[in-house]
C-alpha cells in the first residue's frame, strides 16, 4: 500500500532523478538484461545502444514521481506506455524482475547513505502501484484482443501470403493466418508485433499495418535498416510461404472520425500508418491533404498508389519533399527539408484540422514546432513514436 510517507519520499526523489535519473535507468538496463536473458526480447538493443531507452524511461519514471498524488495528467502516457506492452506481450510475471532491478540500481547509483531503506520501501510501494496499474490495464486489452471476432492471444502463426518490393529500402509482406481462420480487425494507424527467431535469439518487433484492415490479411511493410537484426533478416531470410508469429493489433495512435479536412504528414518509413488512415479517409466526404518527405525518388514508397487516389479523388491534395532530386525521377513538389513556409503552403487555409504525423524524431520535432506556429489546435495534432517515447 502506498502510504502518505511513500508519497513524500517519492517526491523528494525527484531533484535526483533530475540530475541522475538516466544514469540510473541505463545501470538498470544493464543489471536487467545481463541477469534476467528471457526478458531480453522485449526490448530493443539498437535502443539500449542509443540511450533512447533509458531516457525514456527516466523521463518516465520522472514524470510519475512528479504526479505521485495524482496520476490524472499521465492518462497519455500511461495508454501509450499500455499499447507498446500489449504489442510486445508484456506479462505479469515480467513486473517483479523489473522491480527488483529496479530498486536495486536505485540503491547502487544513488548509494546506501541516499537510498535508505526507506527510500527503497517508499518507491517499493510506488512501483508495486504503478505495476497494478499497467498490469490491469494490459490485461484488457488481451481479453478484448481474445474475445473479438478472429481475435486470439499470445502468438499465432501466420505465413506469408507474399512479399513485394515497394521501394529501394522498404518491403512489404502480407500475412495470412495459418490456422486458416477468422483476422482480428484493426483500427488504422495501429500496428502488430512479431516473435522472430534470428540465430537462436528470440527478437520482438513492432511493424505498422500499412494496408486498411479487410478480413483476409495484414500488410506491413518494413524498411530495411543498415544495422538493423529484424529488418535485415526480414529482407533477406523471410519470404513467401514462410511461417512467422503474430501478436495481435495494438496501438493508441489511430484515425478518429471526424469532419475535419484531415492532414496526413509523414517523412520516411513513416508513411506506412498513414497509408491506411488515407484509404479510410478516401471513404467518407472529408477533405485529405497528404503530405511526404523522403531522400528521394528511389525511396519513396508507395507514390505510384497516392498519386492514383489522387487522380480518382479531387479533395484529395498530395505534395511530396526530397532531400535530394534527380532530373531523371519523377519531380517532387519541393527540394531540401521540409521548411514551416512550404507547410503553411500546403495546409488548409482553415486551421481547425485534423493533423497525424510521424517520422524519424528530428523531423518530427520540427513539424511539430511548426504546427504549432501555424496555429493548428494542439489537440487536434497527433503524433507517434517508433520507438521510446520521448519528449519532442
Amino acid at each position: 500500500m502506498l502510504s502518505d510517507q511513500h508519497r513524500a519520499i517519492v517526491k523528494a526523489t525527484v531533484p535526483l532523478l533530475e540530475t541522475g535519473g538516466e544514469a540510473l535507468t541505463t545501470h538498470f538496463y544493464r543489471l536487467m538484461l545481463a541477469e534476467h536473458p528471457e526478458v531480453r526480447p522485449l526490448f530493443n538493443q539498437a535502443h539500449q545502444a542509443s540511450g533512447a531507452q533509458p531516457r525514456a524511461l527516466a523521463n518516465g519514471v520522472l514524470a510519475y514521481a512528479r504526479h505521485i498524488d495524482d496520476l490524472t495528467p499521465l492518462g497519455g502516457l500511461v495508454g501509450q506506455v499500455v499499447n507498446k506492452h500489449v504489442g510486445l506481450q508484456i506479462l505479469p510475471e515480467h513486473y517483479p524482475i523489473v522491480g527488483a532491478c529496479l530498486l536495486r540500481a536505485i540503491r547502487e547509483v544513488l548509494g546506501p547513505d541516499v537510498a535508505t531503506d526507506e527510500v527503497l520501501a517508499a518507491w517499493g510501494a510506488a512501483y508495486q502501484q504503478l505495476a497494478s496499474l499497467l498490469i490491469g490495464a494490459e490485461e484488457q486489452c488481451y481479453a478484448a484482443q481474445a474475445k473479438a471476432p478472429g481475435g486470439w492471444r499470445g502468438a499465432r502463426a501466420f505465413r506469408v501470403a507474399r512479399k513485394e518490393a515497394e521501394s529501394a529500402e522498404i518491403t512489404s509482406f502480407y500475412l495470412v493466418p495459418a490456422d486458416g481462420g477468422a483476422l482480428l480487425d484493426f483500427t488504422p494507424g495501429q500496428y502488430i508485433g512479431l516473435k522472430l527467431s534470428i540465430d537462436g535469439t528470440e527478437i520482438r518487433r513492432n511493424y505498422s499495418l500499412s494496408a486498411p484492415p479487410n478480413g483476409r490479411e495484414y500488410r506491413i511493410s518494413v524498411k530495411r535498416v543498415g544495422d538493423g537484426v529484424a529488418s535485415n533478416y526480414l529482407h533477406d531470410h523471410v519470404g513467401a510461404g514462410d511461417t512467422i508469429e503474430v501478436f495481435p493489433p495494438s496501438g493508441n495512435f489511430t484515425l478518429q472520425a471526424s469532419d475535419k479536412p484531415l492532414v496526413l504528414i509523414s517523412g520516411g518509413v513513416g508513411i506506412t500508418p498513414t497509408l491506411a488512415m488515407l484509404d479510410a479517409a478516401l471513404r467518407t466526404s472529408r477533405p485529405i491533404h497528404f503530405i511526404h518527405c523522403a531522400r528521394n525518388r528511389a525511396v519513396h514508397a508507395f507514390r505510384d498508389y497516392v498519386d492514383a487516389a489522387a487522380a480518382k479523388f479531387p479533395r484529395l491534395k498530395r505534395f511530396y519533399c526530397y532531400d535530394e532530386y534527380d532530373s531523371a525521377a519523377q519531380r517532387p513538389d519541393a527540394t531540401g527539408w521540409l521548411t514551416r513556409e512550404q507547410l503553411e503552403q500546403w495546409l488548409p487555409r482553415e486551421r481547425d484540422i485534423d493533423v497525424y504525423f510521424l517520422g524519424p524524431q528530428p523531423f518530427m520535432r520540427n513539424v511539430r514546432r511548426y504546427l504549432k506556429e501555424l496555429n493548428v489546435p494542439e489537440a487536434q495534432s497527433r503524433y507517434e513514436f517508433f520507438g521510446p517515447a520521448s519528449a519532442l
